[in-house]
């Protein structure tokens, strides 16, 4: 009898709600999680289900269905990039699996309702690649940053761009260092202000956003970002923080093995003792207390990732309003129980923007 991978099996146990809250079909899930006996198949039989949806949003567009195009595209890009997420153990693999990812995406961003511009943001001497979202008909709605976890890219951000579109905010979700797009030229960078900063810069010469309304928001090592770049930039308004960690170096030695890896990798760490020590700079001691604008924090009791008292930490250290949504029954990101603070979270921020619902 064949002894099961415990990376496939983990996937199976603890990734079907970020999968399918982000975008995947369940059936989708089920079908590619249950047909993958072991890890090294896990991308390939990823990129083989996208390339089904990629065929029918090629077929749509040919046909002229544009919006029907736009959503088999967008679900090929999905699978694509969670063939590759964590899939860092074949660097050709990864980067086919992403490339494919971008092909989709950006055959879909014009498309969508609303549509997405794919934007270059100035960063020293690089750039960041991002998607603009704005909601259809406003006239310089406020916009909210999304800033990444450790294996998302902009082309996952999907379903939590609609939440606040639906809401009159625009959206920028941006491949920083160590993410998507820039992870092969830059690192993972713990003072996470600084390519915010530049962003901030960039939406400043943009005439079609409100650049005084700017939210920022964070997912997983996003979650460690956003309060990050809070603290430092004073342009930005409200700050939503999901499971991010306080000071990652608590977490680092108890990360489940595929993210760890991943984290090497993605810090550009030789080993497991240089990636601690880029680990060991990620930390909110002695900064949490200059966020001073209002801040959403999100913590899920069950998470195996970052422990829920990470975000108390930080909801205990901010000095500005602060709320703490923890979700009991949540794991990372609650994205098992994302109803209990997606819509709540969005409506939070609409009213720190001063939107009109």
């Amino acid at each position: 009898m064949n002894q099961k991978d415990p990376r496939v099996e983990a996937a199976k146990t603890h990734w079907s709600g970020r999968l399918v809250t982000n975008g995947v079909p369940l059936s989708v899930f089920q079908d590619v999680a249950g047909s993958v006996e072991h890890w090294d198949h896990w991308c390939t039989a990823w990129s083989e289900k996208a390339s089904i949806f990629k065929f029918l949003g090629q077929e749509a567009m040919d046909q002229g269905y544009m919006l029907s195009a736009a959503e088999h595209h967008t679900t090929a890009a999905i699978c694509y990039h969670f063939g590759k997420f964590l899939f860092v153990q074949d660097l050709e693999q990864m980067r086919n699996a992403h490339a494919k990812a971008l092909e989709c995406h950006k055959l879909a961003l014009p498309h969508l309702d609303p549509p997405g511009e794919r934007v270059k943001i100035p960063f020293g001497d690089k750039s960041f690649y991002g998607n603009l979202r704005k909601p259809a008909g406003s006239v310089k709605p406020p916009v909210v940053v999304m800033t990444l976890g450790l294996d998302s890219a902009k082309e996952e951000m999907g379903t939590n761009e609609i939440i606040f579109l639906q809401r009159g905010i625009a959206t920028l979700a941006f491949d920083g260092p160590g993410q998507g797009e820039s992870e092969y030229e830059l690192p993972i960078c713990p003072e996470y202000e600084t390519p915010v900063s530049s962003v901030i810069d960039w939406l400043e010469t943009r005439d079609d956003v409100d650049s005084n309304r700017i939210g920022i928001w964070g997912v997983s090592l996003g979650g460690y970002y956003a309060p990050r770049a809070a603290a430092f930039d004073k342009r930005i308004r409200a700050c939503i923080s999901l499971t991010g960690p306080f000071n990652l170096i608590e977490c680092f030695d108890k990360l489940p093995g595929l993210t760890k890896t991943a984290f090497i990798h993605r810090s550009h760490s030789r080993n497991e003792d240089e990636a601690r020590q880029v680990a060991s700079r990620m930390s909110l001691e002695g900064i949490a207390e200059n966020i001073s604008c209002p801040l959403y924090v999100v913590a899920g009791k069950l998470d195996r990732v970052i422990p829920h008292e990470q975000a108390l930490k930080l909801a205990e250290n901010a000095s500005d309003e602060v709320v703490l949504n923890l979700v009991e029954d949540g794991g990372h990101v609650a994205n098992n129980r994302a109803y209990k603070y997606r819509t709540q979270s969005a409506d939070w921020m609409g009213a720190r923007l001063r939107v009109k619902q």
